[in-house]
């Protein structure tokens, strides 16, 4: 494994780690469109141009190996009987994996892979007898060394290709004449691809490049390269700007054919609209247009080269065709995620100063309540509000990314655990535009991951199955995202045979999960939250697939950490939704506050139903949990601090409920007093700070205080396993301190005694 020395090189491999996914996960795509359509040519030479675009960008980077390979894997598909052969698809799948691997032993978090079995299998393509170097190959080779100028017209005219004949009419009907320019690589340059990109883009500031030969992948490509330009230039003019120190060595420029008289342009009209069916001539070669990004990159990696580039920057004289790429290119800026969320911790540091300025007013207000200078104020607070806001709702959307970036993994997916399986499925996307915080994409890549490989492996039916049910034999998964208020919902379905609540439940009496008798007690929503227990599989067998009882509950954990809820609907014999509710963003959120035992939390708004104002009469004790009947419901209640005070009536104690919904369920939260609404900026506690799972974040108020965020699905948990083991205190005194937990202690035993 090579490793480039110098700065530029470290930056230029970041870059090419982050794009080499970009084109992994195109060769999936075009694999998975040859899988289905086999035999297509222009599929193929797809997936060449991809496998060129990677190996040239690793060459570039010093990354040998994978260069090598890819190189290898080029070559066999540029023969004519490439497209032809059957296994095609599946040595483009192999091909990615390994180059896949290859990238993460390069990260420095793996082995490097074994390449032997693919090389093999890459073997298989050349190793038939007809075949032979496709026709665009051979048009590609290098013309003859020998001879004179006339006769290397000749020859090349006669390989010219009837868009490259008509680019030629064309330009010189406007008035160019033609050149031949043919420039040696110095044969001391260590990138002579990328030399050969530099020397085109130096000749194309006085001359439209019409022509590039010979092919890129060729070996004479190392040694020079010639082209047939166009342009007003004179020869001399031409040659001074093919000559670059360290890069090219000798260059000649010979006139092939002199500009045509402007009555000539009326000809090449009339050939125009006879040709229009042909791609546009100034379109540079498909075979070097993956080289594009490789020569600017690789021109970073060495100092002279980079000289080099500064000099080419003069205004350059494009063909038409390259014009609108270019434009799209200079819009496009990639930049650092760690730099955004910068910006966007400082936009949270305005909004605390924002509510502290509030602060400030509302306290101004209340001491000169006939201030005239109130007024002013309020409307200075208003426009410095909404600017916030629209600067925040700006950088926000910054870091919104489409789904799709996800989705576009699972077509490959889906397709290797059913051929896994023995299932035939059809995956269906929808939604791809939905954008989401790009954090919180990258963190439920793994539990949609779970989520499809489960619905192939445990929701559809074998085919033979199907069709006794009378069902099509190929089952149909659907990935589904759309925004709904300030959350994002994303849908996993499958039409197969749906979940078992009753063998849930056998299943986990079995696997010793719960008591028997807490089984018969569970509903079957209830039934269906055991998936999620560690260690529960209702697999038979242990597969590579399935079976392992690993995965859904990472599924749980990780939403959990995410604030995001997950829910099950399922028929017998019709099919399962897992429905998941994802926050837009885990920066800032709407809150409501409260009081308890005088420290002062929040949670988030949207988790809230309702609030209700009860006594403490109307709570009822129920198998070591407090109840309260509202509004013809038995609602479970969370007590976070201690009960009422026992001295005087106890029981006509007023009390706070607030209304949650945690999963599907909903709790009722008593708490001392409430606080209002505020929009907090979320500040991340380690786990130094907080040893417990309860808390999840912290926040600043305008006048200084801290209001710590609870986690309700910890706090849930908490109540939930204390309840089962703790008769009367387990659902309260659960945000007491230490201290507070040993007096209520003692006065428990006290009251007993």
């Amino acid at each position: 494994m090579t490793d480039l020395p110098d700065e530029r090189g470290a930056e230029l491999r970041e870059l090419f780690f982050e794009t080499s996914q970009e084109l992994l996960q195109a060769l999936n795509e075009e694999s998975l469109k040859l899988e289905k359509n086999p035999g297509d040519e222009e599929i193929v030479r797809s997936i060449r141009r991809t496998v060129h675009t990677l190996k040239g960008d690793a060459a570039a980077c010093g990354l040998h190996e994978l260069s090598e390979l890819a190189h290898h894997f080029e070559d066999a598909l540029s023969l004519e009987t490439a497209a032809a052969h059957g296994a095609l698809a599946e040595i483009a799948f192999a091909a990615a994996d390994v180059f896949a691997a290859m990238l993460v032993a390069y990260h420095g978090t793996g082995a490097m892979p074994a390449t032997a079995a693919l090389r093999k299998r890459i073997d298989e393509l050349t190793s038939a007898p007809a075949a032979k170097k496709s026709q665009r190959k051979r048009k590609s080779d290098p013309t003859s060394k020998s001879g004179k100028a006339k006769d290397k017209d000749k020859d090349k005219e006669k390989d010219w290709t009837d868009a490259e004949k008509l680019a030629m009419a064309r330009a010189q009907a406007a008035g160019l004449a033609l050149y031949d320019v043919v420039v040696k690589i110095d044969p001391h340059c260590t990138m002579p691809i990328a030399a050969r990109q530099l020397i085109q883009n130096a000749i194309s500031s006085v001359a439209q490049v019409l022509v590039v030969r010979p092919d890129a992948k060729s070996p004479a490509a190392t040694k020079q390269v010639e082209f047939v330009c166009a342009s007003s230039q004179s020869e001399e003019q031409i040659a001074a700007k093919s000559r670059i120190p360290t890069i090219s060595g000798e260059a000649s420029v010979i006139l092939i054919a002199a500009a045509k008289p402007a009555k000539a342009a009326a000809k090449v009209d009339a050939a125009v609209e006879d040709t229009q069916s042909l791609p546009p001539a100034s379109e540079v070669p498909p075979d070097t247009a993956g080289i594009q990004t490789t020569a600017n990159q690789a021109a970073m990696g060495e100092a002279a080269a980079a000289n080099v580039t500064r000099q080419a920057a003069a205004p350059e004289v494009h063909a038409p065709a390259t014009e609108p790429a270019q434009a799209i290119s200079e819009n496009i800026l990639r930049v650092d995620a760690g730099r955004i969320d910068n910006v966007l911790n400082l936009v949270g540091e305005l909004i605390i100063g924002k509510s502290m300025l509030q602060q400030a007013l509302n306290d101004f207000a209340k001491r000169y309540p006939k201030e005239p200078l109130r007024g002013k104020f309020s409307d200075a607070m208003a426009f410095q509000a909404r600017v916030l806001n629209d600067l925040q709702r700006s950088v926000m959307k910054i870091r919104m990314v489409p789904v799709d970036q996800l989705f576009r993994r699972f077509p490959r997916i889906v397709r290797d655990v059913a051929r896994q399986c023995g299932r035939e499925v059809d995956l269906e996307l929808s939604g791809q535009e939905t954008d989401l915080d790009k954090g919180i994409l990258d963190a439920i890549a793994e539990p949609l991951t779970h989520l499809v490989r489960n619905a192939v492996s445990h929701g559809i039916e074998p085919p033979d199955e199907r069709r006794s049910l009378g069902k099509p034999p190929r089952g149909k998964i659907r990935l589904h995202a759309l925004h709904q208020g300030n959350q994002v919902v994303v849908e996993i379905s499958d039409d197969g045979r749906g979940i078992d609540a009753q063998k849930i439940r056998a299943k986990a009496v079995e696997q010793g999960l719960i008591a028997l008798q807490e089984a018969t007690r569970m509903s079957d929503a209830e039934a269906l939250e055991l998936i999620f227990r560690p260690g529960f599989s209702t697999a038979e067998v242990v597969t590579e697939v399935s079976g392992r009882g690993v995965g859904m509950d990472v599924v749980q954990s990780v939403l959990h950490r995410l604030k995001a809820t997950i829910h099950i609907e399922t028929h017998a014999g019709q099919g399962t939704t897992f429905r998941l509710k994802l926050p837009l963003t885990l920066a800032i959120i709407k809150a409501l506050m409260f009081w308890v035992e005088q420290r002062l939390y929040a949670i988030p708004l949207n988790a809230v139903n309702q609030i209700a104002r009860t006594t403490e009469a109307e709570v009822h004790q129920v198998d070591n949990y407090e109840v309260l009947q509202l509004r013809n419901q038995v609602l479970p209640l969370l007590r976070l601090g201690r009960r009422g005070a026992i001295e005087g009536d106890r029981k006509a104690h007023k009390l706070f409920v607030l209304v949650i919904t945690v999963g599907e369920k909903k709790y009722g939260l008593i708490v001392d007093a409430l606080e209002g609404e505020e929009e907090l900026v979320i500040k991340a506690l380690d786990d130094q700070t907080f040893s417990t799972d309860l808390v999840n974040g912290a926040s600043i108020l305008g006048d200084g205080k801290v209001v710590l965020i609870l986690n309700l699905l910890a706090v849930v948990e908490h109540v939930s396993r204390s309840s089962s083991s703790q008769t009367g205190l387990g659902s309260f005194g659960l945000l007491l301190n230490h201290d507070d937990r040993a007096r209520l202690a003692l006065s428990t035993a006290g009251g007993q005694a």
